[in-house]
């Protein structure tokens, strides 16, 4: 698994190359967190709140810190002022202040909270004495759902007065005018279940502090290192060149890890305190309690359409549950389903509602798809019961209403309060729904849905959507030519498990038409790399790294040509630069390696999204005795732009996939009225496995590259989890036709169709 040598000129770009990383990692030589060891090393451990709502009357560590091979244990009694962790996305007045303290302060707020932190010689010690600590907290009446929290009749914070952090309202058109006469109208409510991005490495955390220089050098973050450098340092304090922030191998992120925890501070100031290194590592209970958790939404939505099936108009309202804290990118969601409702339709006139509040849970952040999952679900399922509704073919429905190519760029709804607006780029969204019914075989498999063969019912579906990338506002790169001539490209994004070293590599030996194994390293993520890095996430890594790679590679192939040409005594563009060489008149040459130490930066700006698109159909059959679902067949096909690694492309998409039938079919955070969290091992938290779904089949087209960035690239990481939900609801749905079942909630577990098939034949709606 090596790197291909051949002569590149625009070959790497587009082709299925295997993962240049994975060698490392099948021959057991990644590095991640847990790996780490220093001299001296201490290890800590949290302390976390059994109790989901509560006023702390007292924390006594006296006991626990006599213990053997204690070193420290910290409360917020020993911080003084306790520092919030700031937002990262959307920081509105508003939501600030429901910002989380990095260690529980007067208040507890959710099953989990750090209330202290034990510093010992290892884990064993360190957890021995977490049983020693004696917590003195009055438990408080608890808000443990949507319904309580805006009733705020029991208060999460007192200062503030109300469990409604914020409201956004994304517009288009007059919506309340295409309502008044329209000929039909549907309306109909959804729920989203909680649930969140489980990635297979809990996360981890080792810090360093430098006594002589003043400086934390904190190893094992990933995802946004530059935002997180800047939000540590304003806490401790430091200047942000104080702060080294170091990436190593990262077990999947998913949107959820790498944010900014409380551990985050925790860690680098025990490390300040005891001046030892200190390593921290969540075991799997505390990853469940205390990562991200992400979805939980309800939503009431409105559609209004001439009987010939023309949307006219979408309204609606949904709520979403923050948890207890508004963390760093706790709003993107919401206002991703503000804008996003209305997917890949001409919707002329579009109003969401969208309504936070908090509760005694774990606080939510972003997991892939974030918001655009759960508008997914809603609007599809709507859309389908539509069309029936109407007499309308489901996908003729679709069709007649998809946006076309002529309408690009089409603009999306505003969201009010951001003042954010946004538009597709490109696209044509009928060819990628025709290309998955063709290879679903759609027109075949019509036939067998809602017929009961072999005890089972069977059913077929179809779903389109949009899935936004490229986040801005830039992003930045650096090219060096090494003392052998190879190149080394340091970037400002962020690797959680994507493949950039592979894919970035190959971006690059096109952009300065050399063999892709004189791309020597690509060294991605840490604070010492590039002046200025923007991170992962939102689909941005292609679109804004890749870009910055072809200016940095303009760049650096500009300079060498201008030096080369001072040596050689002739014009810069009678430099040509080939195999290695710096080509003048007359054959005269220079090695590369002769322009050793050269360097460049190279950066691409925009705030314009790229906006990828696809077509997911389904193919199931349920067992009305059992109310299990089992997926025959699954077909994903979506246009990115440009395709940089075919290869890289399809594992992301069919993990997507995986990751969306988790979420539609199994995966479930479920609190009591306590606020205890009841699944918070693998024994009650379901994840699907390689055997639950065998059949996924992806599809990548780039017919319609973007028009917006050099590479014609767009975001591709999230496009496959987005319409799952919608898609195999409906087939459910066409499966159980004769039953008039109506999916409106997820999951779809087996208990919950079971009871929708026997309420069914109660009400006596089933036709058999």
């Amino acid at each position: 698994m090596t790197a291909p040598t051949q002569r590149a000129r625009n070959v790497f770009v587009g082709s299925p190359i295997e993962r240049l990383e994975d060698l490392r990692f099948l021959t057991g030589r990644g590095q991640y967190i847990d790996d780490l060891a220093a001299e001296r090393m201490l290890h800590a451990v949290v302390l976390r709140s059994s109790v989901a709502h509560g006023r702390i009357h007292s924390i006594d560590t006296t006991a626990a810190l006599a213990r053997p091979g204690v070193h420290a244990v910290i409360t917020a009694a020993d911080l003084g002022k306790v520092p919030t962790i700031p937002l990262r996305h959307d920081p509105t007045p508003a939501l600030r202040r429901y910002e989380q303290p990095v260690i529980a302060n007067g208040n507890v707020r959710y099953v989990g909270e750090p209330l202290a932190l034990v510093i010992a010689d290892s884990p064993a010690l360190a957890e021995d004495a977490l049983d020693a600590i004696i917590v003195d907290i009055e438990p408080l009446p608890v808000v443990a759902d949507r319904d309580t929290a805006r009733k705020d009749e029991i208060i999460l914070f007192d200062t503030v007065g109300t469990n409604t952090p914020d409201k956004l309202r994304a517009v288009r058109g007059d919506v309340d005018a295409a309502f008044k006469d329209a000929p039909y109208t549907r309306h109909a409510h959804f729920r989203v279940q909680r649930h969140a991005a489980v990635p297979m490495e809990p996360r981890g955390l080792m810090a360093e502090w430098d006594e002589q220089q003043q400086r934390i050098t904190l190893s094992g973050v990933c995802k946004v290192p530059f935002t997180n450098r800047r939000a540590l340092a304003k806490m401790m304090g430091l200047p942000e060149q104080s702060v080294r922030m170091v990436e190593y191998d990262v077990g999947g992120g998913f949107g959820a890890r790498g944010e900014f925890y409380p551990e985050d501070f925790l860690i680098p100031l025990a490390a300040r305190l005891t001046r030892r290194p200190i390593k921290w590592t969540e075991d799997r209970r505390e990853n469940l309690m205390a990562l991200n958790h992400a979805r939980d939404t309800e939503c009431d939505l409105e559609i209004a359409c001439t009987r010939d099936g023309t949307i006219l108009a979408l309204r609606g309202h949904a709520i979403t549950d923050l948890g207890a804290y508004v963390r760093t990118n706790g709003a993107t969601a919401a206002r991703n389903i503000s804008q996003i409702m209305s997917g890949p339709y001409r919707i002329p006139h579009v109003r969401m509602d969208v309504t936070m509040v908090v509760t005694n849970k774990t606080p939510v952040g972003t997991y892939r798809g974030p918001g655009r999952f759960e508008s997914d679900f809603c609007r599809e399922r709507l859309l389908d019961m539509v069309a029936s509704d109407l007499g309308i073919d489901r996908l003729e429905f679709r069709r007649r209403n998809l946006i076309t190519e002529a309408e690009m760029p089409y603009p999306l709804a505003t969201v009010e309060q951001l003042d954010i607006e946004t538009e597709c780029d490109s696209g044509d969204y009928g060819a990628t729904l025709d290309r998955c019914l063709d290879e679903f075989k759609w027109a075949e498999r019509s036939k067998l849905s809602g017929k009961l063969i072999d005890g089972r019912y069977h059913g077929i579906a179809v779903g389109c959507y949009l899935e936004g990338g490229g986040t801005g506002p830039r992003e930045n790169v650096r090219l060096a030519i090494e003392a052998n001539g190879s190149f080394t490209l340091l970037v400002g994004s962020s690797s959680v498990g994507q493949g950039v070293e592979t894919v970035l590599a190959q971006i690059a030996a096109d952009a300065l038409e050399v063999p892709m194994d004189r791309i020597n390293r690509v060294l991605h993520g840490s604070t010492d790399y590039v002046a200025e890095g923007f991170g992962s996430f939102s689909s941005r890594t292609m679109v804004m790294a890749g870009n910055a790679i072809v200016d940095a590679a303009n760049r650096l192939r500009a300079l060498v040509r201008e030096t080369a040409a001072g040596r050689l005594n002739c014009a810069p563009s009678e430099i040509a630069i080939d195999r290695g060489m710096a080509i003048g008149p007359g054959r005269a040459s220079i090695e590369l390696k002769d322009f050793a130490g050269i360097a460049v930066d190279g950066t691409h700006a925009s705030n314009k999204r790229t906006y990828s698109y696809g077509a997911h159909a389904a193919y199931v059959a349920v067992d009305p005795k059992t109310g299990h679902v089992a997926l025959l067949d699954y077909v994903a096909v979506e246009d990115v732009g440009r395709i940089i690694n075919p290869l890289t492309l399809h594992g992301q998409c069919v993990g997507a996939v995986v990751q969306g039938l988790g979420g539609a079919f199994l995966e479930q955070f479920v609190y009591d009225e306590n606020g205890q969290l009841l699944t918070g091992s693998f024994a009650d938290y379901l994840m699907p496995t390689a055997s639950d779904f065998p059949t996924i089949r992806a599809i990548a087209l780039e017919q319609k590259p973007s028009p917006i960035n050099p590479l014609g690239t767009k975001g591709a990481g999230e496009g496959g989890i987005i319409p799952v939900g919608g898609v195999v609801a409906n087939a459910v749905a066409a499966a159980l036709s004769s039953f008039k079942v109506q999916p409106l909630d997820l999951p779809l577990s087996p208990p919950r169709v079971w009871q929708m098939i026997q309420s069914a034949r109660r009400s006596g709606a089933a036709s058999r």
